[in-house]
């Protein structure tokens, strides 16, 4: 009973707080009303998409915010869309903190069919067969205005899954996997 009263209070704060300055996103405002939440903020190199997004409030992921997530992170081949680990959207969030963040990720690639991880690894040596990117369970990142090794370090330091490094490709891959480095 307390607890859906928190949550009404939050979600009357956040609704008050996105009408009286409507350039906020909603992800702003759950920020600016003082709550625990965790967000992320993602621009997709493919698509030109942004998304700001609050997808856990507490202790819970947001049912929503998720879905959005999901299609977002979409093949951007063959608009397939998976379901994506919210402990990546975790990873994200502790690093966006971890740098004091104020520009969204730059995704280069979320999801991945198996048909488009394919013809990927028929043209690239450096794709697995099994790859994690098809379990929604890894994204190739950078962040704007942090150095790419220093993103990958702090990445493996949270110990949290796989962190691999590709500078000529100027990306950090970070997934859910076990703990390991390449």
């Amino acid at each position: 009973m307390k607890q859906d009263a928190t949550r009404r209070a939050f979600l009357c704060r956040t609704v008050r707080l996105a009408c009286a300055a409507p350039l906020l996103s909603l992800a702003s405002a759950a920020r600016a009303a003082g709550t625990r939440s965790r967000a992320v903020a993602l621009a997709h190199t493919h698509t030109g998409e942004l998304l700001d997004v609050v997808y856990a409030v507490g202790g819970r992921y947001v049912p929503e915010a998720l879905r959005r997530i999901d299609r977002f992170l979409r093949d951007h081949y063959d608009g397939a869309i998976g379901r994506i680990d919210p402990a990546l959207f975790d990873q994200l969030h502790a690093l966006a903190q971890a740098f004091g963040a104020s520009r969204p990720f730059e995704v280069i690639s979320g999801y991945r069919s198996p048909q488009t991880n394919a013809a990927l690894r028929r043209r690239s040596g450096g794709v697995a067969s099994h790859s994690l990117h098809m379990e929604g369970r890894a994204i190739d990142i950078r962040l704007p205005d942090v150095d790419l090794a220093d993103l990958r370090d702090a990445a493996r330091a949270m110990r949290a899954g796989g962190v691999g490094y590709y500078p000529a490709s100027q990306f950090v891959h970070i997934d859910t996997g076990r703990v390991r480095t390449w």
